[in-house]
């Protein structure tokens, strides 16, 4: 766990967010500090959600007349097990439990959450002094998509609505959305986001490894690689910088070194575009297409993604998979998104 980075705190209510027991009928207060920690953490990009054993209207109400509502996403109000609340905000989020804070004031329900999580780091709210400052809930950089992380989702929750009360299939529906895929080379003003997107990303990443903004700036530079930066919009919003591609081009033989995107983005079928956008590009200037693929306990959907877009595998370097793109004909993009280059 050594040098994680929290991507979301999930706080308990009762004695931890304010004083006293709501159910027991007390006149609770807010815990002095705890809306500045929650306002420090929304603007750093750290998502925030409950997990309290409550009613949930009547706690929700409480929070909402606290003017606290609105930080927090997928709230789990119930007389559950809270290890079953922290495990359905990891996977309503899609992320990983090591990236996922839980704070609350009993010692008994700090070792239940971390007996069934292990990986959640568990917090005494005895102990928020200094809860800033620590190391796990301060990225390297703040970017405009950090500073917007909250509203970003919240606005895929009420997609997500949208789509459960559409009646149709799923290309159908994304055709409602007139979503347009920009794929620009980055800039030096994308490289904060970019190395933003190589620390925070595991599951639809192809290799896992990580560039810092130093070596970024390095390789926008070279006449050797291209780095890919890739915004999606909709009808309803942007998603923000959701992607981030880097090719090596050694005369025709082009190689993908890393190509990963925001799992919020898992369900618009944006891998596949983008795969089918750099074939063609290959393909376009007599070039072949190969990419790396490092396989861990967290992104197959990745190598699916490779599998579906006629990606073959071409051989090994140590746990390094090597993969060819078939290239004897162009791809039909689909036409429920427009690509635009930046």
């Amino acid at each position: 766990m050594r040098g994680r980075k929290i991507k979301c705190v999930v706080w308990d209510l009762d004695e931890t967010v304010w004083r006293g027991i709501l159910s027991e009928g007390d006149d609770v207060k807010l815990r002095p500090k705890v809306p500045d920690i929650m306002r420090g953490l929304d603007e750093r990009g750290i998502l925030q959600s409950v997990c309290s054993k409550n009613d949930f209207d009547q706690a929700w109400s409480k929070l909402d007349e606290m003017g606290l509502s609105y930080l927090f996403i997928y709230p789990q109000i119930s007389w559950n097990p809270k290890s079953m609340g922290v495990k359905e905000i990891a996977k309503l989020i899609n992320i990983a439990q090591d990236a996922i804070a839980f704070v609350d004031d009993q010692e008994f329900e700090l070792a239940e959450v971390g007996g069934e999580c292990p990986n959640v780091m568990c917090i005494n709210s005895a102990d928020l002094d200094g809860f800033l400052e620590m190391d796990e809930m301060n990225p390297r950089f703040i970017t405009e998509d950090s500073t917007r992380r909250r509203l970003l989702y919240q606005d895929d929750i009420k997609r997500g609505k949208i789509e459960d009360s559409f009646v149709g299939t799923k290309d159908e529906f994304l055709r409602t959305l007139d979503m347009k895929l920009t794929i620009s080379l980055a800039v030096e003003g994308d490289l904060k986001r970019a190395e933003e997107l190589t620390v925070r990303t595991h599951q639809l990443n192809s290799t896992g490894d990580v560039y810092s903004y130093e070596q970024l700036r390095e390789l926008i530079g070279s006449q050797t690689y291209e780095v890919l930066i890739v915004q999606l919009d909709d009808k309803y919003g942007t998603y923000g910088k959701i992607g981030l591609a880097l090719i090596e081009k050694d005369g025709i033989r082009w190689e993908l070194k890393l190509l990963l995107m925001s799992c919020r983005v898992i369900s618009r079928g944006v891998g596949g575009v983008i795969l089918s956008y750099l074939v063609n590009k290959a393909i376009s200037n007599g070039a072949e297409l190969f990419a790396r693929f490092v396989p861990s306990d967290r992104n197959r959907i990745m190598y699916i993604s490779y599998k579906f877009g006629g990606f073959r595998e071409d051989g090994k370097k140590g746990d390094c998979i090597i993969l060819k793109a078939d290239t004897s004909k162009l791809r039909v993009l689909p036409d429920y998104i427009a690509i635009e280059e930046g």
